[in-house]
């Protein structure tokens, strides 16, 4: 419906049309919902053999644009150490909060550790603190 028929009908100048449940009897509804994280998580995850050792990959971004690297490898499974110390605070800052909703968005987890520099961990990587 078009929005000057739903003023119309708001101001009472046009015709109303009854509400019917009868339109929305057949829609079907899919039972194997998931929640957004994990469909991100399994779309971005990468396969593996068992026998390959999982990776690191160190990044020392200069500008906000270098995201587009640490967010390719992260999406490839790889554990990502993010140097930020060579970046302005303000751009750094960005950077870090680009991380974070990466990680958080594909189930993963990010962990300061050191001054400037940050762990981004996806989801099947055990990240012990000890």
């Amino acid at each position: 419906m078009g929005a000057v028929r739903k003023v119309a009908n708001y101001l009472g100048l046009g015709v109303v049309e009854p509400y019917s449940d009868d339109e929305y009897d057949d829609v079907e509804y899919e039972d194997d919902w998931m929640p957004a994280s994990e469909r991100a998580a399994r779309r971005w995850q990468q396969t593996q053999d068992e026998s390959e050792p999982a990776r690191i990959v160190m990044v020392r971004p200069r500008k906000y644009d270098d995201a587009l690297t640490v967010g390719q490898h992260f999406r490839e499974g790889c554990a990502v150490v993010m140097d930020v110390a060579g970046m302005a605070t303000a751009e750094a800052t960005r950077m870090v909060d680009f991380a974070a909703g990466l990680a958080y968005g594909c189930d993963g987890r990010i962990e300061r550790i050191a001054d400037k520099i940050f762990l981004l961990a996806p989801a099947e990587i055990e990240v012990s603190v000890i």
